[in-house]
């Protein structure tokens, strides 16, 4: 069943945030899709790290700086958006609304920022084209390069801007909550772009399809020498995401993308791994400006946006709130979730005494200990 096919629809204007949307989108959503897409591997320290490391941040706002008007426009990777976000990749869409991916694409292109399309969409990319928002394509290196390339060309026809080079799943976390319930895709939500090549659904008790859909067909070798010859075989700029290590983020620098993403994954892989917001401000200080720096893993509000610029970032990926969104209605929902992002990020930057997301880039933030933080 689909969240939101027995229950009466959700008054979108009594929500007036972002972070109310994850209570109002639990209540609609089944028990097992929920776990699937609110948990994290292990025992979810990162997943919990991630919220308390944002918590923790303050931002220093500054005052009199004479300005009455304000602009969320930004530049992404080679592209134009109306604020600093992107849409996440994000599997398997249609467990949340029968509309899926077209729902959010939808949302993405009329809210004009840019909509990451997973390689594991339940809709296909040229149906998601067809929308007239950005496009970028989210690939795992695949242990079949001939699909590899198939894919690039696809993506290079539907008008993709940029191409998004997930690293950071040599293999799939173990991810307690989908293990526990045995977690299966329903019979009418499949992973489009591998065609006919599916994992079964008749799994082991303990198991997950979604991990042995994944342990089937990516390639878990994957090397820098790989992304060289991606580099070599697309036209299109590469953004590499999952990096948390500043001496991964100088090695993408050499190998000439156009932006990184530090991830880590929405604490879904390596448990214990740090917070994406702790690492950010070392990668900042590792590249110069012919690189861009984003982020997810725990975006939540406006403020959250703001502390992730505050740190040196141009900008960032929002993941789960968008299945929020389209739990509760489709592609209204999704609109109604990214609108409340921009107006939250919107205030934040008036209190913060900011004209646009460069001069967010210029604030100072301070740790528990009141320490500087970041680069400042």
């Amino acid at each position: 069943m689909h969240p939101g096919s027995a229950v009466p629809p959700v008054d979108l204007s009594s929500i007036v945030s972002v972070a109310q949307a994850e209570g109002e989108a639990a209540g609609r959503t089944p028990a097992d899709v929920w776990d699937y897409l609110v948990g994290g591997s292990g025992q979810e320290v990162t997943l919990g790290a991630n919220r308390t490391a944002l918590d923790a941040l303050a931002v220093v706002p500054r005052v009199l700086t004479g300005l009455s008007e304000r602009s969320l426009h930004c530049r992404l990777v080679d592209g134009e958006a109306r604020m600093p976000v992107a849409v996440a990749p994000i599997a398997y869409q249609k467990l949340f609304h029968p509309h899926g991916e077209l729902a959010v694409a939808r949302a993405a292109a009329v809210a004009g920022v840019p909509y990451v399309v997973s390689l594991l969409s339940s809709t296909p990319m040229e149906e998601l084209a067809a929308c007239g928002g950005s496009l970028w394509f989210q690939l795992y290196w695949l242990k079949d390069r001939s699909r590899m390339l198939d894919l690039i060309r696809r993506a290079e026809a539907a008008g993709c801007e940029a191409l998004v080079v997930s690293v950071d799943m040599p293999a799939m976390g173990r991810r307690l909550r989908d293990l526990r319930r045995g977690f299966t895709l329903p019979a009418d939500v499949r992973a489009v772009h591998f065609g006919e090549q599916q994992a079964s659904r008749d799994i082991a008790a303990g198991g997950s399809s979604i991990a042995s859909h994944t342990a089937m067909a990516f390639d878990p070798s994957f090397s820098w020498a790989d992304l060289a010859w991606l580099a070599a075989h697309t036209r299109l700029p590469l953004v590499v995401k999952g990096i948390l290590d500043v001496d991964d983020a100088r090695q993408a620098a050499h190998a000439g993308v156009a932006a990184i993403v530090v991830s880590n994954h929405g604490g879904r892989q390596l448990d214990g791994a740090p917070s994406s917001v702790d690492v950010l401000p070392a990668v900042v200080d590792a590249l110069d400006d012919s690189v861009q720096v984003l982020i997810d893993s725990g975006i939540r509000s406006g403020s959250d946006v703001l502390k992730a610029l505050a740190l040196g970032a141009h900008g960032v990926l929002l993941g789960r709130p968008v299945c929020w969104g389209l739990a509760l209605g489709g592609e209204s929902g999704v609109a109604h979730v990214l609108s409340l992002l921009h107006d939250e990020l919107d205030n934040a930057m008036a209190l913060a005494g900011c004209g646009d997301p460069s001069s967010i880039r210029q604030l100072r933030t301070l740790t528990p200990a009141a320490r500087p933080g970041g680069r400042r």
